[in-house]
């Protein structure tokens, strides 16, 4: 069964004095099908997003200020997309760049250094974070038996999405080809792992819940239950699907104000509309 976890909060250290706090992040237990490498099956994210562009997005994420400054390369995540080809390949162009910049808001507020009057705005602080700082507690849900922890290693959340517990760690492990169990650390070390990690998250459906990826791109089907809930399509359903429980069915969050942020500032360097429903204030959340 899909479970939904929250994550400990991520501290932003700011580069000078300023301090801002970006609260909790959701990562589901999932797997997903995804297509080799080959030549017949690329990613299109490079046409999308190219290196300048990048660039521009994360403007700081290299800054000494960021704990995870020169890890998260162009280079990393292209090879990453490369894993998923539907990623940004599904759609119309201004469906294809909306995806891709729903995806980089949603791994931007996970990771964020930003701070209200930080330099370029906070929606240029970006993968500013690579791990959970000070974690306080190794994450092992030791009821997991299909996922048991191994000694001395800890859970907590790592890479763009911040994946987090043994059982997520292990499913993800298991599709991507790395011991997500026996070297969690991996996803802190390898920026290629952590970014297949956000993505394989991005592209797993994990009843009761659809994929990000069916959402952006108009494959999202709402069952009865999610007609009742109002789970509509949009950039708000893919936030309700990472953090509902926290952030969803409710006004004034500022997690979810962070998000879009991000969303409407990557949707104008792509120059593309960010679509319809970007809140989730009147979706109720998952129970799972």
């Amino acid at each position: 069964m899909a479970r939904l976890l929250f994550l400990r909060p991520v501290l932003l250290a700011a580069a000078w004095l300023s301090v801002w706090m970006i609260s909790n992040a959701g990562v589901a237990e999932a797997g997903y099908g995804y297509h080799d490498d080959n030549d017949d099956c690329k990613s299109r994210v490079a046409s999308i997003v190219t290196e300048k562009l990048y660039g521009d997005m994360f403007k700081h994420k290299d800054d000494t200020a960021c704990p995870a400054h020169g890890f998260y390369s162009y280079t990393s995540f292209l090879r990453a997309a490369e894993r998923f080809p539907d990623f940004g390949g599904d759609g119309d162009a201004a469906t294809r760049k909306r995806e891709v910049a729903a995806f980089l808001a949603q791994i931007s507020h996970e990771t964020t250094g930003g701070w209200p009057t930080a330099p370029d705005g906070p929606y240029a602080w970006g993968l500013c974070f690579k791990e959970e700082i000070n974690p306080p507690i190794n994450y092992c849900d030791n009821t997991s038996t299909q996922w048991p922890c191994v000694a001395g290693k800890s859970y907590h959340g790592r890479g763009p999405i911040q994946l987090s517990w043994n059982f997520n760690y292990g499913p993800a492990g298991q599709a991507l080809g790395f011991d997500g169990l026996g070297k969690p650390e991996l996803v802190a070390a390898d920026p290629e792992v952590a970014f297949k990690t956000a993505l394989w998250f991005w592209m797993t459906p994990r009843a009761p819940k659809p994929s990000c990826h069916d959402v952006m791109v108009g494959r999202y089907c709402p069952s009865d239950a999610d007609v009742a809930a109002n789970r509509t399509a949009g950039f708000g359903l893919t936030t309700n699907i990472i953090n509902g429980g926290i952030e969803c069915g409710k006004t004034g969050v500022p997690q979810v104000d962070d998000r879009i942020g991000f969303f409407r500032r990557y949707c104008e360097l792509l120059g593309v509309d960010v679509g319809p429903n970007l809140d989730c204030a009147q979706q109720q959340p998952y129970s799972s």
